[in-house]
């Protein structure tokens, strides 16, 4: 549900494309599954267009405001361009068939981008011009060479990305004042290099202009159905236009091209007119050559039938033409390839002719950027000034050659005498010029000058211009007398006057009589046709079909030698392998039996000294356990003597000991005495003090008891003060028809209060809520229905009074079972607080143990009976005294909590119902309010 602001295909995956929207996002969809495949967002304007590289694995967005670079198989955004607001982006685009990347800012400036670093490439210089273009649109050809610029003005400017200079401004037709959109229709045979470019303007009509001769091709669209956006196909066949009404329209390129050339040319441009300014000038503009030969030689631009040869690839005869004729530029190559494989799948003379690359090649380089128009051109060249020199193949045309030459008798019998005097034949003199149409001894300024003058007239105007050059040429001839002089004069360019043989050429043209003249043999001018080019078969077809049936003959033959001699390569490959192999596990054979041997010898070495090494060691080893017993037996008499000495002095130290501890065992009996009687009186000290301790903590415990109990009772009487002046301010508000059903629903809800208070202390206050809810919930049903109708009212109240009364019975009986569960826990926490004294009575023993004073007990008792029953009776009254202490605390902590449990009880139960008091008020002042009407007024989410 959002509106499409640009579009993009040509994705790596075949089946995606992109789609820029009008929330700023752009999506990836499938075709084949109709899905999402992407979402990606990042853009803060709208997107102006997408930019797809040419591997199809990344894309650029453009927006007003930033661009940015996205990774297709991630849907990642790997880097984004940011310019100042002041500036703003036009658009940001990849160049073809590179890794450039081109930005044009608002402020016509334009930056070349590295795709692989993001480093600024170059930058274009800003235009000189009187009146500002400001730059809004763009189009670049498919070589990525020219780039064109156009906006609101009737100019476009051409840059050479290349040199990165201006190269030219066109101007268009005054009803253009802005150009909405640029684009260049692609040529299967111009080699990227597009000519062709459409302009759409603000009168809604697309103008197909060439760039190179600014001649207006034709155009699509008028004032009444005017074109709003244009695409055209990738093979630049097809137009496609959305029109302003709406409608989709696909135009045949081909039909308005052949539509276009019905039109006259521009100034009533004619064949006379150009002849004329061609003997005024001597050659054409070199700006409109190329246009005026076109016209001259009518060319039909048969796309399709040229494209059907093309598509038949690569002639066998042209496969390896590089070794040949090794032309650095292979583009060059290519574009010669392609054009000579043209030719000799048009007829198969042409493939057999040793000198068609010569014949075609300055056409070729000529024409490198339309293959099209390079193929037609030097078909037409063939069919019309190359008449009658394919009848003596495979030798020269002898034919034309003697007629020639008969020209040449006729106006200068010297200079041919000469010829003759040293056997220099019309093969030597003439031919060279003419199968390689003057390119070897004319300057390229100097051929263009030449054909310019050949193309404008008839076909025989050819041969006389050559044999004006033999005469013009007659001086330095005249000088020759060997045959290699002649053939390296007509091979190499030569210090000649070229406007004087074209001159000289018209004067033969005049001067030669009609039955010597070419004119009279050689047809007129005859273009090729228009949908299929002319069948060419004017040669001996046995002998061209000969030649063919040979030369596949040969092809045969030297592929069935190479891949023989390939086959011997192999096995002889294969020979010198396993050769090498065997010499080489021979040698590694060799080498291992030399190290056996070396390590056998070394084994027998080492296995010598092993022996000599257990001999000496035998010995030594003798001779140290001979040392070894007289060692032992010294050592053993030595042991006895100090083991007698220790024994004697080991009798000696327990004697001693014996004296010792006797005295010590007296000693400790006597204090253990003092230490008893020390610890009793400790022990009477220590219950005194506890005993002063336990009545001050007792009275501190009741005075805080008394102090909690009174501020209790205050609160409790200032809370019972506000209950009944709530109570009283409902009773006043009542009507007197509800008093006695009123004070019958008191009583039971004060008997149902006094329940609950005795039921707070036992039971959990949220239980307790959720009854008081659903019973307050009840009341409010019951007042609200005691408004709408009073005689139902009372009985209702009655009903309720019923309902409260059972539920005391309920509650009373709930209250038993809580007070019998009470008591069972009281028996509980006196078993408790019975099993913690036995367990603090075994731990002051444990103590006393520890501090060893009942095992001095029973050492004094095992020596001194007679003083057992004191030392028995000490440790009892201890223990009593202990006893005595624990229990009256343990008793006075239990009373404290029990009073403090009860206090909070209380506390939480007078709470509850001042807030059960509020919701009845509350609940009562809402049953006066009249009911609500609501009506719904619209759906609202």
């Amino acid at each position: 549900m959002q509106a499409c602001t640009a579009l993009a295909f040509n994705l790596h995956r075949k089946t995606e494309f992109l789609v820029a929207l009008a929330d700023y996002s752009i999506k990836c969809f499938d075709t084949e599954t109709k899905e999402l495949v992407s979402w990606m967002k990042g853009h803060d304007s709208s997107v102006s267009s997408i930019s797809v590289h040419g591997s199809g694995r990344y894309a650029i967005t453009t927006s007003t405001d930033t661009a940015q670079l996205w990774d297709l198989d991630t849907f990642q955004r790997k880097r984004k361009l940011n310019v100042r607001q002041s500036v703003g982006i036009q658009k940001v685009f990849f160049l073809p068939l590179s890794n450039t990347i081109l930005s044009c800012f608002k402020d016509n400036s334009v930056f070349a981008w590295e795709f692989d670093t993001l480093h600024c490439k170059y930058r274009l210089p800003t235009p000189v011009e009187g009146s500002v273009l400001l730059y809004k649109v763009f189009a670049v050809t498919r070589d990525g060479q020219i780039f064109v610029a156009g906006g609101k003005s009737n100019h476009l400017h051409l840059w050479c990305l290349q040199t990165k200079q201006l190269k030219r401004i066109i101007q268009m037709p005054a009803k253009v004042r802005a150009v909405r959109h640029l684009e260049f229709l692609p040529d299967s045979f111009d080699g990227g290099s597009n000519q062709v470019l459409g302009v759409l303007s603000q009168d809604n009509i697309m103008r197909f202009i060439n760039i190179e001769t600014c001649k207006l091709l034709f155009y699509i669209g008028s004032h009444e159905e005017g074109i709003s956006t244009a695409a055209v196909s990738s093979n630049g066949r097809y137009i496609a236009s959305v029109m302003e009404n709406g409608s989709l329209n696909l135009y045949s390129v081909q039909a308005l091209v052949q539509e276009g050339n019905k039109n006259e040319l521009p100034g009533g441009l004619n064949k006379k007119r150009l002849q004329a300014l061609l003997k005024g000038f001597g050659e054409y503009p070199a700006k409109y050559r190329m246009f005026v030969w076109r016209s001259l030689l009518q060319l039909p631009e048969n796309h399709l039938a040229f494209s059907s040869l093309i598509d038949k690839g690569t002639h066998s005869a042209f496969v390896n033409i590089q070794n040949e004729y090794p032309i650095k530029s292979r583009k060059l190559l290519r574009v010669l390839q392609r054009t000579l494989s043209a030719l000799a799948h048009w007829s198969d003379i042409f493939a057999e002719t040793p000198y068609i690359p010569l014949l075609a090649f300055p056409f070729v380089k000529l024409f490198q950027n339309n293959q099209l128009i390079c193929f037609e051109v030097v078909a037409t060249v063939v069919v019309n000034f190359c008449q009658h020199w394919f009848e003596y193949f495979p030798n020269p045309p002898v034919n034309v050659l003697s007629m020639m030459e008969n020209v040449l008798a006729h106006h200068d019998k010297e200079l041919l005498q000469h010829l003759i005097k040293y056997k220099v034949t019309s093969q030597v003199y003439a031919w060279p010029l003419l199968e390689t149409l003057f390119s070897e001894v004319l300057t390229r300024e100097e051929w263009l000058k030449v054909f310019d003058n050949i193309f404008s007239n008839h076909p025989s105007y050819f041969l006389m211009i050559a044999v004006a050059y033999i005469i013009c040429s007659r001086a330095p001839l005249l000088h020759c007398n060997q045959t290699a002089d002649f053939e390296y004069f007509f091979h190499h360019r030569n210090n000649l006057d070229i406007n004087v043989v074209i001159k000289k050429a018209y004067h033969l043209m005049e001067a030669t009589p009609l039955d010597t003249h070419p004119q009279r043999v050689l047809d007129d001018f005859i273009p090729l046709t228009k949908g299929q080019y002319p069948v060419f078969n004017k040669y001996p077809t046995f002998v061209v079909d000969y030649q063919t049936q040979e030369r596949e003959r040969i092809r045969q033959d030297e592929i069935e030698y190479l891949r023989e001699r390939q086959l011997a390569h192999e096995l002889e490959a294969k020979a010198q392998e396993r050769k090498a192999e065997d010499e080489a596990w021979y040698r590694k054979q060799e080498l291992l039996r030399e190290a056996e041997e070396q390590r056998r010898k070394m084994l027998l070495e080492e296995e010598e000294k092993l022996a000599e090494q257990k001999q000496r060691l035998a010995a030594v080893k003798r001779e140290l356990k001979v040392k070894e017993l007289q060692f032992l037996d010294a050592s053993r008499r030595r042991f006895l003597k100090y083991q007698q000495d220790q024994r004697q002095m080991e009798l000696k130290r327990l004697d001693d000991e014996i004296a010792r501890k006797a005295s010590m065992r007296e000693q400790e009996t006597a204090a253990t005495v003092q230490d008893v009687e020390v610890r009793r009186l400790e022990l009477e000290s220590q219950r005194q003090l506890f005993e002063q301790h336990l009545i001050k903590d007792q009275e501190a415990v009741t005075k805080e008891v008394k102090e909690e109990v009174d501020a209790h009772r205050r609160k409790v009487d200032l809370e019972d003060h506000l209950v009944q002046r709530l109570m009283e301010i409902e009773r006043e508000e009542k009507q007197k028809a509800q008093i006695v059903a009123e004070e019958n629903l008191t009583k039971a809800e004060q008997k149902r209060v006094d329940t609950d208070w005795r039921l707070q202390a036992l039971h959990k206050l949220r239980h307790d809520d959720q009854n008081r809810e659903k019973h307050y919930e009840e009341i409010a049903k019951i007042l609200h229905d005691n408004r709408v109708k009073e005689a139902e009212l009372l009985k209702t109240m009655r009903e309720a009074g019923g309902k409260k009364w059972e539920e005391v019975r309920q509650k009373k009986a709930q209250l038993e079972e809580e007070q019998k569960a009470a008591a069972a826990a009281d028996e509980h926490r006196k078993q408790f607080l019975e099993d913690r004294m036995n367990d603090a009575l075994e731990l002051a023993e444990k103590l006393q143990r520890e501090d060893g004073y009942f095992e001095r007990l029973r050492d004094l008792k095992a020596r001194h009976t007679e003083r057992g029953v004191e030392l028995q009776r000490v440790p009892r009254s201890g223990n009593i005294c202990l006893n005595d202490l624990s229990a009256s605390e343990s008793s006075s902590h239990m009373s404290l909590d029990r009073r403090r449990e009860e206090l909070a009880c209380q506390e939480r139960e007078l709470m509850a119902e001042v807030r059960r008091l509020r919701q009845k008020l509350t609940s009562q002042a809402q049953t006066r309010r009249p009911p609500t009407r609501f009506q719904a007024t619209e759906w609202t989410p």
